[in-house]
């Protein structure tokens, strides 16, 4: 079970921040109430993209941990390729 107080942040790369403000998108909370952790290799979907978690960084702001995830450049779903499934 998630641990309570757990923070879990995504962090995009300047140009894909850009274009969440340009978009007005509003950046979905996956894992708030989840059981499970997200895990690199992990692909979320929202906007019309899609991001792989590269890097998982577990920090703490002195209130509480924090899961920072750092996530690959955003691809269109059409282009994607999951490999060998």
């Amino acid at each position: 079970m998630a641990e309570q107080g757990l923070q879990v942040r995504l962090v995009f790369d300047a140009d894909d921040q850009a274009w969440i403000r340009r978009e007005g998108i509003v950046v979905p909370r996956f894992w708030h109430g989840h059981g499970a952790m997200p895990v690199v290799g992990d692909v979320v979907r929202f906007g019309g993209r899609q991001f792989v978690i590269r890097v998982r960084v577990w920090e703490h702001d002195g209130q509480a941990p924090v899961l920072r995830l750092l996530v690959g450049d955003a691809r269109a779903p059409s282009d994607t390729s999951f490999g060998n499934l």
